[in-house]
């Protein structure tokens, strides 16, 4: 496919490049496309999704691009043996991706801390406090009594 132009579409049937589209529609988030191959006239459906190219600022400064799979094993080492299911894990992590791209191309890391923070305090109060432990860099037990007081003030 090197040196194709982005816009021709591989036929799947004869892999000619010669592909017109017949039908063209929005369904849900991705648009649609029924295109008929002008070489062997089967037709085929394409689905085009938009990839929103998200990247975070560190707090060194560095930007990285985003990685749910960094947010779900974060969440997963919170939730290590607690009640919560995989796919609530999953909905969690897309809510934040989404969060991430409604505010534009670029997030900065403790915003993303925030989301989760905010996602586990709703979740399971024993997971909250192991991501806080570590995203807020506690040092001892007064830094836990005093997240455990802000925990009981919501209540």
């Amino acid at each position: 496919m090197a040196g194709l132009p982005s816009f021709l579409m591989r036929c799947p049937y004869c892999a000619t490049n010669s592909t017109r589209v017949v039908d063209s529609r929005p369904s849900g988030p991705v648009v649609r496309r029924r295109r008929e191959c002008s070489t062997c006239g089967n037709r085929f459906t394409t689905y085009e999704r938009a990839e929103v190219m998200l990247s975070v600022r560190k707090r060194d400064g560095r930007i990285e691009p985003f990685e749910p799979a960094k947010i779900r094993a974060g969440l997963q080492r919170a939730l290590a043996d607690r009640p919560v299911t995989p796919a609530t894990v999953d909905r969690v992590v897309a809510w934040i991706e989404a969060q991430g791209a409604e505010s534009g191309p670029q997030l900065d890391s403790d915003t993303i801390g925030r989301l989760v923070l905010d996602q586990l305090k709703e979740l399971d109060e024993s997971a909250y406090l192991r991501f806080a432990s570590v995203y807020k860099d506690f040092e001892g037990a007064k830094d836990f009594e005093r997240e455990m007081a802000q925990l009981g003030d919501r209540s």
